[in-house]
C-alpha cells in the first residue's frame, strides 16, 4: 500500500483521534484541524470517515498479510518455526503501533454491529484463517497435536500484548521499572513477550514447554 505524504499525515491524525476520542466521537473537521488541511481534501483522497478508516486498517495490516502467506508457502520451514516467527511479528507490531491497536480495542468494546466492528471482524477473520491453515499443515504432519482451538490460542496471544500495552504503567510499577527509558522497556518487553509466548504455543501446541 503506499500512500503519499499529504494521505500519511491525515491517516496519522485519525488514528490519534480515533484513538483517543473513538470513531463516532471524532468528525471530519477534527481530523483536518489534527492534520493541518482542509476538509475538502480529505474527501478527495478517501471519500469519506469509513474510507479513511479502512485505508487505516489497510495501511497497519497489509505488509503483516503479504508476509503471511508468503511464509506459509515456504516449504523449508517447519509449522513451529513458522509460529515463532508469527509471535514475533504480532508483538512487533503491537509494541511499534500501540496506537492502532488501542484503537482496535477501543472500537471492539462497543461491539456495535456492521460498521467499524464489521471491518475488525473482518480482518480478524482474514487472519484467523492463515494462521489456521498454518496449524492445520503441522497437525497434519504430526509436528501439532489435534484438538486445538485457534481462535482461543490467537485470543491469549492478543490479550497478552494488548493487557501489557493499556496496563504498562502498572507493569513498570511492579517489577521497578519506572525509570527505564520509553526505548529500553520496549527492548526489555519484546524480549519477555517473546519469551513467555514462545513458550506458552510450544505447551498449546505440543504439550512440551521449557
Amino acid at each position: 500500500m503506499e500512500f503519499n505524504d499529504k494521505q500519511l499525515t491525515i491517516l496519522t491524525a485519525a488514528e490519534k483521534l480515533f484513538s483517543t476520542m473513538g470513531f463516532d466521537g471524532t468528525s471530519v473537521r477534527d481530523i483536518a484541524t489534527e492534520a493541518g488541511v482542509n476538509v475538502a481534501m480529505i474527501s478527495y483522497y478517501f471519500g469519506s470517515k469509513e474510507k479513511l478508516m479502512e485505508a487505516i486498517f489497510e495501511r497497519n495490516t497489509y505488509k503483516m498479510r503479504l508476509k503471511m502467506e508468503t511464509m506459509l508457502q515456504n516449504d523449508k520451514m517447519t509449522n513451529h518455526e513458522k509460529v515463532n516467527i508469527l509471535i514475533e511479528d504480532y508483538v512487533e507490531k503491537f509494541l511499534s503501533k500501540p496506537q492502532f491497536h488501542k484503537l482496535m480495542l477501543r472500537e471492539q468494546l462497543d461491539d456495535k454491529p456492521g460498521g467499524v466492528t464489521g471491518m475488525i471482524n473482518e480482518l480478524k477473520m482474514r487472519n484467523y484463517g492463515q494462521i489456521r491453515k498454518l496449524i492445520h499443515e503441522g497437525q497434519k504432519n504430526g509436528e501439532f497435536r489435534k484438538n486445538i482451538d485457534v481462535t482461543l490460542m490467537m485470543a491469549t496471544m492478543v490479550g497478552t500484548v494488548s493487557q501489557m500495552i493499556i496496563s504498562e504503567r502498572f507493569y513498570r510499577a511492579a517489577n521497578n521499572l519506572e525509570e527505564l527509558p520509553q526505548e529500553e522497556f520496549n527492548t526489555y518487553m519484546r524480549k519477555k513477550l517473546n519469551n513467555h509466548l514462545k513458550n506458552l504455543f510450544k505447551l498449546i501446541l505440543t504439550n512440551e514447554a521449557k
